[in-house]
Parts: structure tokens; C-alpha cells; sequence
């Protein structure tokens, strides 16, 4: 394509903007870019020299290639491999269809590059010309055609100069730059660019940049990869692809069959609308992609046999390994750690909103899924793993066996919740507790300003512990070890038939590139023992970081996460001294109203505070151990996010459950006895249970966390943050925008500039950690609160919709990543499962009156009956044992109360042990601690035997497995052996043709045939070889 010397009338008549690398090279003659900017002297380094007799631009382009022009007689711009689209040099703004192309509309955009861009204005030191600004040449679209070429610097080696850069300021017709701080930095940046883009050209990538046209402002670059980098790439990431080969599915008869077709025909409403195969007893054999057995493939369409997902995963594959000489940069992660580009993302498939009849996937996925008017439909698995790859799907798919699970669970729990309530009447220790009639004067809270009370005043609390404390729950926690089996045992099966549907059975560990980070600290040690290396050191050890590169790391992340936990201890501590001060601050009140409710305001207020500590500091945990793990500088993306998860979820862990630890565990058992009670400080003593237990306190704690938890922290945080940040970063660009406006450019925005403005995706490790920690709650303390399943299952119906938008209308759509399972998540889940037998067996047997009502009812019982068994529970101690000046004040009691009476198992003072522990407080911690160890092991044997009984592959699909591994070889076999029949009918009829001719004919086709003999041989030997392999 030839383009006029002279510019067209509307475009500006001053020179174009050339790059500095290209004149870095220009002066250096046979040197690197990258050696010449070190070799330059000081004065080098501020100036440089831009030949003015730049009055022409003429360009020719031969094979795809722009030739070289002469050096000094007119500068023309030389770029590698491309070819300026236009009309007269000026870029048509043309809206390609649904912003997925480039602006031919032909070839499809799979990924896209953003970058800042910044020009520089030229400055003339004193005495070497007038200041003159250099600016843009003007609105060029410049496309990289994918065809192998020189670069720049290769170009011009041809110039042959040789002299320095002191010399070249000397000569005439030359013009000095100075170069700021920012300047070489942006210089150094767009010389990173240029030999990156260079490179993915030379890989076989197309590019399509947009003009640089404003002093500052944002550039995409825009990538197609055509169908000879995706069969090349496809071929060596063993990418399965569909072959023209259908089997049927063989499916289980019987009864089975049978419920499965009621159970599809009642659930058909509640099917997403979604485009399904059209017969789906049919599967397509799948084989990995081979450019040799292409014609085993069903390809009808070149363009459209990768999907977008596909072809998206391949341009990443390629841009994460293409390097540049420049730092030893290794792949696009390592150049925008460097901020050399803004961002890297493949796009969206167009709008998800709109009265435009283009249908497109994403729209579908807005429609069918991620809106809250559809929460009672099923997901659509198999469109979310096509549109964001299999470990988004398995995420979505885990989610949503795990809100279906919680469906049972959730009624159980209903169950043993209406239970509680049904029986509270009948319950005779409440009901002996709320008599009036039974005179039980019990000792003071606190001292001296605290008074007798009776023990009738808590009827309340004791009849509401009831609901939480009754031998169904010991049912329910057995119940739930169970479900936490069978749904972890369910999980692997449902993984199973995914991995199979997906075609990812034989999915081998790919090899993941090094984090831009290792690269960097690998680059320092090198640097660093450059000098003392020698040459026949290991190579080994030197492309490696040791232990003793790593320990100040390690060291740091031990000392910080002992830190942050005793940092949380710390904070449970000083939540307890608050309950401490503020019960006995109320009691000094002259208020009856406020003595009388002293308990339930400072549980409220106490929880209060727990929960937004726990808030406050999640946010900084998750910080901090991102930071940690960073400075552990792990080599993988794969170790980074394991290690990463493993220090958030230690340390989320502690913070979530620290304060129900100590409610369901330490609280009131250090308070000591009547006239020797534990002091916290001088004056304040250790706080007590309520007389019905802590079971009702546990309660109220784990609910008010979890539901504050779920409703702040899941819901609003993810909500309204990403909109803050969507917003700052859009008003940020509004405000870059409005300091040049280009009238040049389409007010249409195209799809790349939409999903900039999203925010970027970030992992799925914040989905799965609120979820594991939600499964916690779940079954850890279920003992104690047993309507946690349902407040969970109400949020997740909620929280599978709020995932689904954010992944559908406020993320960059996330690289397609290839698992076939959860990682490492998988084993918290089973770490948490094995947890919770032994923390429900505590609960029960500690916190509860499980265990004390069971001894007393059928050991200490005259009736075999509860009557008697709180007077059984309570302690005599005499009032004239308690210390002078802890006696209450102005008693409203009669002067006569001689006894008063506290929850524990002691002997009476007129005993001779007074106040020591009594034979049944040893019978009954004797039975609690019998009690963990039957419950321990009774509950891991069925969990065993649920986890034997259960087969982790299911039938069907280990069927199905080697059925489609014989019907692969049948396959192989018989496209093998119709091409050998094929050639060889093609050397028949050529054996006929010849003889059939005239005589000459024949005389010359003799040895034609004798070759076509020779050929047969070597096709059958071919064709007998290949079928063999």
C-alpha cells in the first residue's frame, strides 16, 4: 500500500511523533536499545538528537513488510509488519459488529491490551534552536498482520552509523530532546511495548493498536489469533476437541430410570432456558487437537470451531510465556506488575442488556441466571463452564450441591427447633426453676453492691434455653456430622460426572509459568552473585531461590501470624473486660429497670462489638496475608494461592470463632466459688453463666456473628464496594479525558472500553473462603443453634444470584482456567467436617445440661424423673464465710438468710471437706468426658461407613469412561483404515486410465504404474505403521 508524500488537507502539516527507541537505535548503529541506554554518558542520558529534515512520509510495503527507506535524505517511519488501515492516513472509526472485531470486521478480537500512554514535549537547551512541541501524525489505526518481518532495531542496523551520540549533537539539521525523570521512564516503558508486540507478532498473533493522538490518555491493543496459532497452540495444550464420532450414553434402568424421569418432568419449570444438544442421551468423542488428524475433527468453520473461551485461553497461553529482553521480563504478568500495561483481559461477548434482538451468551447468562428473579431456577452449569472456564463452573457448581444440601439440613433443624418449642411446657427443671414457690435465695453477682436474688427471676432465660438445649439436638449433632459426609461424598461424585462431560478425565497437570515476582527476586540474586559465580556452578541452583533466600520471609510470616492471633485473643480479652465493667457499672445503678437487665444488655452490647472487630479485622487479615505470602515469594500462581489461602483462612478462623470458643468453653468455668471468687482486676470478678447455662449465650453469639457476617460482610461489602471502585475509577478517567478531547473520535464506545471500565477479576479465593466459613457456623456449634442451616440456605439462595451478576456485569470476564477440582479447598472442607464431631461432642457434653440431667435422671433420681434436679444442681454456702466488705449493702433480703445457694457440684459448709468438689461433680465430668469419646467415635464410624458405602466415581460414568476409550480405538481404527482404502482405489483407477491409451501411452505409463506400485508399498507399510501406533 503506497501512501501519498504529501498529507492529506486535513491533516496537520508538522512532523509525525516517532519513538525514541527508534532513534536510541538509529545512533548506536549495531547495538541493542537496551546497551545503548547504558552506554550513553550523563549528557546522553538528558539529550537526545531528532534529524529535521522529516518534510516527506512515504512508506512501501512489499510482502507484508515495510522496505527500509535511505537514511538521511527524508525519514520515513518503518513499522514491522503491518500496514496503516485508513483512508489518506486517516483511521476509520467504523463501529466493527458488537465491538468484537477489528475494523475490517472480519477478524475477531480474542484479547485485548490497555496501556497509558503519555507524549513528550520537545525543549530546547540555550542555543540549539527554537522550542517546537512534537506531536501525534495524525489518527492512524496500526495493524500487525501476523507475518514474520525485521524489527526496528534490526531495520536500522542497515544506517551503519557508528558514531556517538556527542558526535551526532554536532552535526547540522539535528535537534536536541531532553528527557525528564518521567520521560525516560515513559520511553523505557514504550520500549518494553514495541519488543513485546514485536514478539507476539512473531509468534503469529495479529494486532490491532488504536492512535496515539492526545498528549495523554488510554491505548488498546487489540489481539487476533488466526487458525494457525490456534491449531499450533491447541496441539500442544492438548486442548480436547469434538470429533465427528457421536456414542449414546447407556443409562441405568429400572427403577432409577423411572425416577429420574418424574423427577425431570417435575423440575422442568425450574430449567434454565438455555440451548441444550438435541439429543442428550448423545456425546461427542473428544480427543486432543492434533493438526496431523485434522480430519477427525468436525470442523465446518474455521472461525467458530474454537469457541471465544478457547481461543481467549490460547492468546493468554502465548502472551504469559512471550518475553522481552528488557528487566528479563517473562509474560504480560511481569510487564503489568511494571505497569508497562495497565491491564490484559479477554472481552465480554457484547452487551448483557438491551432491546436488540442479538442474542449473545453473556446476555443469556444475565437472563436465565444472574438476576434474582430466576433464584428458584437451577443453574445453568454447563454455559457458565463455556463462557468462564471449568474452575469458575466448579466453583457455581459446589455452590449450588451446597445450598441444595442445606435444604434438608435446614428442615431437620426446623424440626428440632419446633420440638423445643412444643416440649418447653413439659420440661420440669424450667418449670421447678420459674415455682416461685421454691425459695432458692441465691448468692450475690458481684460484691457489695449486688444483692440476694431469687432464682425465679430467671425464669425467663432458662425456659429460652430449653429451645436450644434438649436431647433433640444430640440427635441433630449427629445428624449433621453425617450430612457433612455425605455431602463432601456427593461432591466427588458430582465432580466426577462434570470432569467426564467435560471431557477433563485425562486432564494432566500443565506446567505453570514462574510469578512475575520470582522472576524479579531471581533476577537480584543473579545480579547480586554475578561477580562471584563461576562457570562451572550448577545451573540448577542458580535459576532457583534456596531456603536461605526464602527464611526472611518465613521468619516474617511466623513472627506476624503469632502476632495477628494473640492480636485477636487480644481483642476477645478486651471485650470480656468490657462485659466485666460494664455488668458491674450497671449495678451500681439506682435504676431497677436497668439492674434487672444487666445481663441481656451487656450480652447484646458485647456481641455488638464482637462482630464489627471481626469485621474490621477480616479486612486487614485478608491483607495481611496476601502480604505475607507475597514475600514468601512463591514460584507458581498455583503455590501462591495455596499458601495464600492456607495463612487467610488460619488466621479468618481464629478471628470468627475466637469469641465463641470462649463462650462455649472457658466462660464460667475459672469464676471460683463463693468467698473465693477469681479476680480479673482489683474489685472485678471473672464473669458467670446465666443460671440456665452458656448454651443460650452460645446461641445468641453465633447467630448474631453469622447473620452480621452474611448480611455485612457477603452482601453489602460485595455489593457496594466494587460499585465505589467502578466509580472512582470511571470519575478518574473522566477527569484524564477532559484535559484533551479528540474530535476525531467515535462517541460509540467500543466493547474493550466497557470492560475496562470493570472491575478487574481477582481469584475466587474471597467467594470460597465466606462460604467455608459460613460452612463453620454450620456445622461446627450446630449443637448449640440449630436453625444455622436455614439462615444459611436463605443467604445462599441470595448469594448464588450476587456472584452470578458480579461475574456477569461488573467483572472483566476472568481467563478461562482448565481444573479439575477445588484445589486445596476441598481439604479444608474435610479438615472442618472431622472438626465438628469433636466440638459437638464438647458442647453437648460441656456447655449444655445434656450429660448432668441424663446422670441425674438414672443415677441420683429417687423417681427416675427430672423432679428435684435443680436443687441437685445448686450448692449450699454459708453467709457468714464471705470476705468483710463483700457482703451486699442495704439488703432488701430478711437480716435471717443464713444459706445462699450457687450452680455447682460442692460439698455443704457443714460438711467436713466444706466447698470441696463433691463425689457427683467427679461422676458427672466422668460421664461428660465418656459422653465426647462414645459420641466421637460412634459419629467417625458412620462417617466411614457412609464414606465406603458411597463409591466416589458413580457407575454410569465409570461406564461411560471405558466405553468412550473403546469406542476412541474402534474409531481410530476404521478412519485409518478408510484412507488406506481410499488410496488405494485412487492407484486403481489410475492403473486403469493408463491402460486404456494408446500403445505410446502405455510405453510411458509403464513406469508410472511401476512407481504407483512402489508408492502402494510405502502407503500400506504407512498405513499398517499408524494403525499399529
Amino acid at each position: 500500500m503506497q501512501l501519498p508524500a504529501k498529507p492529506p488537507d486535513n491533516m496537520e502539516t508538522h512532523p509525525p511523533d516517532f519513538p525514541l527507541a527508534f532513534l536510541h537505535q538509529s545512533l548506536k548503529g549495531q547495538k541493542t536499545a537496551k546497551s545503548a541506554r547504558d552506554s550513553f554518558p550523563a549528557y546522553n542520558s538528558k539529550y537526545l538528537t531528532v534529524p529535521q529534515n522529516r518534510t516527506s512520509l512515504h512508506t512501501s510495503r512489499i510482502n507484508g513488510a515495510f522496505e527500509a527507506p535511505s537514511c538521511m535524505e527524508s525519514f520515513s517511519s518503518s513499522v514491522i509488519n503491518n500496514y496503516l488501515d485508513g483512508t489518506q492516513g486517516v483511521a476509520e472509526d467504523k463501529a466493527s459488529p458488537g465491538g468484537m472485531y477489528f475494523r475490517d470486521s472480519k477478524r475477531k478480537v480474542d484479547y485485548v491490551l490497555v496501556y497509558h500512554y503519555r507524549k513528550r514535549l520537545t525543549w530546547h537547551p540555550p542555543g540549539v534552536g527554537s522550542p517546537e512541541p512534537i506531536r501525534g501524525s495524525g489518527s492512524l489505526a496500526l495493524v500487525l498482520n501476523g507475518r514474520a518481518g525485521k524489527s526496528r532495531a534490526e531495520q536500522q542496523q542497515d544506517y551503519g552509523g557508528q558514531h556517538d551520540l556527542q558526535e551526532q549533537v554536532g552535526l547540522p539539521g539535528t535537534e536536541v530532546i531532553e528527557l525528564g525523570p518521567l520521560d525516560a521512564l515513559e520511553e523505557e516503558k514504550q520500549l518494553q511495548r514495541e519488543e513485546y508486540e514485536r514478539n507476539l507478532v512473531e509468534a503469529g498473533l495479529e494486532i490491532e493498536k488504536d492512535p496515539e493522538n492526545k498528549s495523554q490518555g488510554l491505548s488498546f491493543v487489540r489481539i487476533h489469533a488466526p487458525w494457525q496459532v490456534l491449531s499450533r497452540e491447541a496441539e500442544l495444550l492438548k486442548i480436547k476437541m469434538p470429533t465427528k464420532k457421536m456414542y449414546e450414553i447407556t443409562e441405568e434402568g429400572g427403577i432409577l430410570e423411572k425416577l429420574n424421569e418424574i423427577w425431570c418432568k417435575l423440575t422442568e419449570p425450574l430449567q434454565p432456558q438455555v440451548p441444550r444438544q438435541g439429543n442428550t442421551n448423545m456425546k461427542s468423542l473428544s480427543y486432543p487437537f492434533s493438526r496431523e488428524k485434522i480430519y477427525l475433527y468436525n470442523i465446518k468453520d474455521k472461525d467458530t470451531f474454537f469457541d471465544n473461551a478457547t481461543r481467549s485461553r490460547i492468546v493468554h497461553e502465548i502472551l504469559k510465556r512471550t518475553s522481552t529482553k528488557a528487566r528479563n521480563s517473562m509474560g504480560i504478568g511481569t510487564l503489568i506488575a511494571n505497569n508497562v500495561y495497565d491491564a490484559a483481559y479477554p472481552l465480554h461477548d457484547g452487551e448483557y442488556e438491551g432491546q436488540n434482538g442479538d442474542m449473545n451468551e453473556r446476555k443469556l447468562l444475565y437472563r436465565e441466571w444472574a438476576r434474582y428473579g430466576v433464584f428458584y431456577k437451577f443453574q445453568p452449569i454447563d454455559l457458565i463452564r463455556k463462557y468462564f472456564g471449568e474452575k469458575i463452573a466448579l466453583y457455581f457448581a459446589w455452590l449450588g450441591l451446597y445450598t441444595e444440601f442445606l435444604i434438608p439440613s435446614s428442615v431437620v433443624g426446623i424440626i428440632v427447633f419446633l420440638y423445643g418449642c412444643i416440649t418447653i411446657e413439659s420440661d420440669i427443671p424450667s418449670k421447678e426453676m420459674c415455682d416461685q414457690r421454691n425459695a432458692f435465695t441465691m448468692c450475690p453477682l458481684c460484691d457489695k453492691f449486688c444483692d440476694y436474688w431469687n432464682l425465679s427471676s430467671a425464669c425467663a432465660t432458662a425456659r429460652a434455653s430449653h429451645l436450644f438445649d434438649n436431647p433433640a439436638t444430640v440427635f441433630f449433632s449427629i445428624f449433621m456430622a453425617l450430612w457433612a459426609t455425605m455431602f463432601l461424598e456427593q461432591w466427588k461424585r458430582l465432580q466426577m460426572r462434570l470432569n467426564y462431560f467435560w471431557d477433563l478425565t485425562g486432564l494432566e497437570e500443565e506446567e505453570e509459568h514462574p510469578r512475575p515476582e520470582y522472576e524479579t527476586k531471581l533476577l537480584q540474586k543473579k545480579l547480586k552473585n554475578k561477580t562471584i559465580m563461576t562457570e562451572t556452578s550448577n545451573e540448577d541452583e542458580k535459576e532457583k531461590l534456596t531456603w536461605n533466600d526464602r527464611m526472611p520471609g518465613y521468619a516474617a510470616n511466623f513472627g506476624l501470624i503469632l502476632f495477628m492471633i494473640m492480636l485477636t485473643f487480644s481483642a476477645v480479652f478486651g471485650v470480656i473486660i468490657y462485659r466485666i465493667t460494664t455488668a458491674a457499672a450497671l449495678s451500681f445503678s439506682t435504676n431497677e429497670t436497668t439492674r434487672s437487665n444487666v445481663r441481656v444488655t451487656v450480652t447484646a452490647t458485647a456481641v455488638i462489638i464482637n462482630l464489627v472487630v471481626i469485621l474490621i479485622l477480616d479486612e486487614i487479615y485478608g491483607a495481611v496475608a496476601k502480604w505475607l505470602t507475597e514475600i514468601e515469594v512463591p514460584k507458581t500462581e498455583k503455590t501462591f494461592e495455596e499458601r495464600l489461602v492456607l495463612k487467610a483462612f488460619l488466621l479468618k478462623f481464629v478471628n470468627s470463632y475466637a469469641p465463641i470458643f470462649y463462650v462455649a468453653f472457658f466462660k464460667g468455668r475459672f469464676v471460683g466459688r463463693p468467698g473465693r471468687y477469681v479476680y480479673v482486676f482489683d474489685g472485678y470478678r471473672m464473669e458467670e453463666c446465666a443460671p440456665g447455662g452458656c448454651l443460650m449465650e452460645l446461641c445468641i453469639q453465633l447467630s448474631i456473628i453469622m447473620l452480621g457476617k452474611q448480611l455485612i460482610q457477603n452482601n453489602l461489602f460485595e455489593i457496594g464496594i466494587p460499585k465505589l471502585k467502578k466509580l472512582f475509577r470511571k470519575l478518574k478517567d473522566e477527569r484524564t479525558e477532559a484535559k484533551e478531547t479528540d474530535t476525531n473520535q467515535s462517541k460509540n464506545l467500543h466493547q474493550w472500553d466497557l470492560d475496562y471500565t470493570l472491575e478487574p477479576f481477582t481469584g475466587l479465593t474471597p467467594e470460597y473462603m465466606e462460604m467455608i466459613i459460613q460452612f463453620g457456623f454450620v456445622t461446627l456449634f450446630v449443637a448449640s443453634f440449630p436453625l444455622a442451616p436455614l439462615f444459611a440456605l436463605l443467604n445462599n439462595i441470595i448469594e448464588v444470584r450476587l456472584d452470578a451478576k458480579k461475574f456477569v456485569t461488573e467483572l472483566r470476564r476472568p481467563d478461562t482456567v482448565r481444573a479439575k477440582d477445588i484445589g486445596i479447598w476441598f481439604n479444608i472442607l474435610s479438615c472442618i467436617g472431622k472438626l465438628s464431631v469433636i466440638i459437638n461432642a464438647f458442647v453437648i457434653a460441656v456447655t449444655s445440661d445434656f450429660i448432668p440431667r441424663l446422670m441425674y435422671q438414672y443415677a441420683y433420681s429417687q423417681n427416675g424423673t427430672m423432679h428435684g434436679f435443680i436443687n441437685h444442681t445448686l450448692s449450699y454456702f454459708n453467709v457468714s464465710h464471705l470476705k468483710a466488705g463483700t457482703q451486699p449493702e442495704n439488703s432488701l433480703f430478711a437480716q435471717d438468710v443464713l444459706f445462699c445457694r450457687f450452680k455447682d457440684y460442692r460439698e455443704p459448709p457443714w460438711s467436713k471437706n466444706r466447698y470441696e468438689f463433691s463425689k457427683q461433680y467427679w461422676a458427672v465430668l466422668s460421664a461428660r468426658l465418656a459422653f465426647v469419646i462414645l459420641f466421637q467415635n460412634l459419629v467417625m464410624f458412620l462417617s466411614v461407613l457412609v464414606d465406603w458405602m458411597i463409591p466416589d466415581i458413580p457407575k454410569d460414568v465409570s461406564e461411560q469412561i471405558k466405553k468412550e476409550k473403546s469406542v476412541l480405538v474402534d474409531f481410530f481404527l476404521k478412519e485409518e483404515h478408510e484412507k488406506l482404502k481410499l488410496i488405494e482405489s485412487f492407484i486403481i483407477r489410475d492403473k486403469q486410465k493408463h491402460k486404456s491409451g494408446t500403445k505410446g501411452k502405455r510405453i510411458r505409463a509403464a513406469s508410472f504404474c511401476q512407481f504407483n506400485r512402489s508408492q502402494k508399498g510405502s502407503f500400506a507399510s504407512f498405513s499398517s505403521q499408524h494403525t499399529e501406533v
